[in-house]
């Protein structure tokens, strides 16, 4: 089983960056982003379940989408107006169960995880 994360880099203040995930070896029901900021605990982004059940952290509502392309067992996280606090390593989680969105945010929610990739918004 592996997630392999992509899709971050340096962009300005305002502008947009999407990440990928692809899953391999095995087919999960809820996958999910995660950010870690230096220095910070890592923190609760999106998550999106079968069924279409979605969850946005506060910080990120209407500014970041989380979908899935269940052909190429992808997810994506669509960022836009982002913000230097939106600094952080980026990482996407997976889980076989279809998690009710209370416990989405959790880390321990999620048995499989990528390795990260790092977005850096600054000027």
């Amino acid at each position: 089983v592996q997630l392999q994360a992509s899709g971050g880099g340096l962009v300005q203040p305002g502008g947009s960056l999407r990440l990928s995930c692809e899953a391999s070896g095995r087919t999960f029901s809820t996958m999910a982003w995660f950010r870690q900021a230096p220095g910070k605990e890592r923190e609760f982004v999106a998550a999106r379940r079968t069924g279409n059940i979605m969850r946005y952290a506060n910080s990120v509502k209407g500014r970041f989408t989380i979908s899935r392309d269940n052909a190429k067992n992808t997810v994506y996280l669509q960022m836009s107006s982002l913000k230097p606090e939106d600094t952080a390593v980026y990482y996407c989680a997976a889980t076989q169960k279809s998690l009710i969105t209370g416990i989405m945010a959790t880390t321990l929610s999620y048995e499989s995880w990528g390795q990260g990739t790092l977005v850096t918004v600054s000027s």
